[in-house]
């Protein structure tokens, strides 16, 4: 029987949460499809599963609208630069940029890549009141639509869309925003995945009830301060703002498993531990240097007594007559005679000499300093003498660590790094603040393996692409990365710079930011290979040809085979990218499902192109769950070009007669590697009659090979 689908303008999220209930407790639903809530609330009650009658909910004005978004049509298709995807260095890849609307394109892609993604990341628009954020959506909705769809009365079907098209920055506009991409995001996680966000104080806290809401507050993981500014940002009212937020969460917390930072175990032998943590020995306590002697600091010259490990100092008005401060003399007989007397109590009476001469301390005499000399000083005995040193702490991210701390701070993560890299590719500032590569790396290294998919939807100058590459090249990872990035319009009045770049360099006459993404991601790659590969290859074919060279000795071919087989690995380093956008559904395209057996020509398909034709295959087959990085199989049934991926054939061309026909189920029946469970044909492109001949004859083939092949007309 033949199948009939409206797919090309019903492209949307799947609604998994309907498909569990179904899958789990068909008995709730009735045989029109209902769902008996009352019926699923007993089941689950004999399971001594209790309801909570009070509860506690994240609600705002654009919710029910946010939540009718994540649910919602895609309003485009998908278009390939074949151009730029055919080139050497990108033909086999299977890293992605994808221009277009973020939400739109995360519906695209959900499909395919469904439970495939292992880390996200995104940095989102921060909401400052200084980042143009606004909130702006071009889908038009009736008053009465809107109630319907979203099941609000009709006074707030009205204020939501006054809401929606106002282009608000409120929290309200914020979260409207950010809760479709978020839900379908989650979608797109594997059970173990985690996704990692960065914000600011502006939108933390609803940030986090956000993420509670969608990924469930079992499944947070970190809300973790990461330093951006260590000297701080005076602008800010009260404190000196160092830091942002990096907020963490799982798809499954009970099934995700962090990494660990890896380093060389010797890095930690340099440092002991003591009752107050790490430690190594810092510079010598005695001053060194200009202004070292005892006349430039007189409060700094005193004796450190010692008695075994025990450290302290004389007492206060003891100090005090060593040095009249009305004279500016030191009372060296005093001296003499406090040394005698404490040497008698078994005291070492250490000064600070240098060169034979009384210098000083770095330290002053004051009670505090008094008791770090009982903490915070090594004692060095050499040859009858004693010399002391400073315990040097660790800083923040000074002291290695496996498991990375709940702030995240190292001196490459400052916000000015990220400028500078991209001014390092591209000779001028054509991007303000984007995030450093180091903290990406380092995120990408807690959240991902070697051979995971990475996805960033808010790319921005693509920064997460970069790091992906860098990791690889530095590991010998396979990991891929996801990019979708607006087509964003550079303001030539806010960076003139940049505007002008893209516009001469890419002859671009509407600059925008992916044309920066796109670029960093070329310069980056061949700066990486330069880099890094080159140079790794070059050390490893020179450790080869130094072992070929030595007599044998045990394991010598298993480690020449292996490190060939890293230079290989090099060399097949994954530095190309495949580059896929939006484009709008055809004019007209006004196909209704419920008009199916009409017989009423909807469409005038003859003003489609070959080029409509492309995006109209490569829309379903993404939708069909076959990735954007994986071509189509073209097979000529005796000359009807057909296209196949994962048991799908599709049919998308006119001029399909009995011959081709024939051809398909000759190649089904001899080609064991050719299996259609799928026979995909666009409608509009067969003619009545075809469409029941095939139906009949595919109906008659799977019956007499007892097998099922589904033949469907999709429009």
């Amino acid at each position: 029987m033949e199948k009939k689908e409206n797919i090309t303008k019903n492209i949307k999220a799947p609604n998994q949460n309907l498909e569990v209930l179904k899958k789990h407790f068909s008995n709730c639903f009735d045989k029109n499809g209902n769902f008996d809530f009352e019926k699923f609330k007993k089941e689950l009650s004999e399971n001594d599963i209790d309801f909570y009658k009070e509860s506690y909910d994240l609600d705002w004005l654009g919710k029910s609208y946010a939540r009718l978004l994540a649910s919602d049509e895609a309003t485009t298709l998908l278009k390939e630069d074949e151009a730029f995807n055919r080139k050497d260095e990108n033909k086999d890849s299977e890293n992605l940029l994808i221009k277009g609307d973020n939400l739109e394109v995360l519906k695209h892609i959900v499909h395919a890549y469904y439970e495939k993604i292992k880390m996200i990341y995104i940095d989102p628009p921060y909401n400052t009141g200084g980042d143009d954020f606004v909130y702006e959506d071009n889908r038009k909705f009736t008053v009465s639509e809107l109630q319907e769809l979203a099941g609000v009365d009709e006074d707030k079907a009205k204020r939501i869309l006054k809401f929606t098209q106002s282009k608000s920055n409120s929290h309200s506009a914020w979260l409207t925003f950010m809760y479709p991409r978020l839900y379908i995001a989650k979608q797109l996680l594997k059970d173990d995945g985690v996704i990692f966000v960065s914000i600011d104080d502006n939108e933390v806290a609803q940030l986090r009830l956000l993420m509670d809401e969608i990924f469930g507050e079992e499944n947070f993981v970190g809300q973790l301060p990461t330093i951006m500014n260590l000297k701080g940002n005076n602008d800010e009212f009260g404190f000196s703002g160092t830091h942002e937020i990096t907020m963490v969460y799982a798809k499954q917390k009970d099934l995700s498993e962090l990494n660990y930072f890896p380093y060389d175990e010797n890095e930690l032998e340099e440092w002991d531990e003591d009752n107050k943590g790490y430690f190594k020995k810092g510079a010598p306590l005695r001053a060194t240097g200009a202004e070292d002697k005892r006349e430039d600091r007189p409060e700094m010259f005193y004796p450190i007594l010692i008695k075994g490990e025990d450290v302290c100092t004389i007492e206060i008005d003891e100090f005090k007559r060593l040095y009249n401060k009305e004279t500016k003399q030191f009372d060296d007989d005093y001296l003499l005679k406090l040394k005698n007397e404490y040497e008698n109590l078994g005291y070492d009476f250490v000064l600070p000499l240098s060169n034979s001469n009384y210098g000083r301390w770095r330290w002053g005499y004051s009670p505090e300093n008094k008791k770090r000399l009982k903490s915070d000083i090594i004692i060095i005995r050499n040859g009858g003498g004693i010399t002391l040193y400073k315990k040097q702490r660790p800083a923040i991210g000074d002291l290695p660590s496996k498991k990375p701390k709940s702030l995240l701070y190292k001196p490459e993560y400052n916000s000015g790094n990220g400028t500078a890299e991209i001014y390092k590719l591209f000779g001028v500032k054509v991007f303000s603040n984007p995030k450093p590569k180091p903290l990406i790396k380092d995120l990408i290294t807690i959240g991902a393996n070697n051979d995971d998919i990475i996805l960033d939807f808010l790319a921005g100058s693509a920064t997460t692409g970069d790091a992906v590459m860098q990791l690889n090249a530095e590991d010998n990872g396979n990991r891929k990365y996801v990019l979708v990035q607006l087509p964003e319009p550079i303001d030539p009045q806010k960076n003139k710079t940049a505007y002008d770049f893209v516009k001469k360099e890419f002859g671009k006459e509407n600059p925008t930011i992916f044309e920066i993404a796109k670029e960093r991601l070329i310069r980056a790659a061949k700066k990486i290979k330069e880099e890094t590969i080159e140079t790794k290859i070059s050390e490893k074919e020179d450790e080869t040809k130094e072992l070929e060279s030595k007599f044998d000795f045990e394991n010598k071919e298993e480690k020449i085979k292996e490190l060939k087989k890293e230079i290989e690995s090099l060399n097949n380093q994954d530095f190309g990218f495949k580059i896929f956008e939006t484009t709008p559904i055809w004019e007209d395209y006004d196909f209704e499902a419920k008009e199916l057996d009409a017989q009423t020509k909807l469409f005038d398909e003859s003003k489609l192109t070959k080029e409509d034709i492309k995006a109209l295959l490569l829309t379903w087959k993404t939708y069909d769950g076959v990735p954007l990085t994986e071509d189509l199989t073209i097979y000529d049934l005796d000359g009807y070009k057909a296209y196949y991926a994962k048991n799908k054939l599709y049919l998308v061309h006119k001029g399909f007669a009995t011959k081709n026909l024939k051809s398909l189920l000759e190649k089904i029946d001899t080609d064991k590697s050719f299996n259609p469970t799928s026979i995909i044909a666009f409608g509009y492109h067969f003619e009545s009659k075809n469409l029941r001949e095939i139906t009949e004859n595919i109906n008659s083939y799977s019956n007499k090979k007892n097998i099922d092949i589904d033949f469907i007309t999709r429009y």
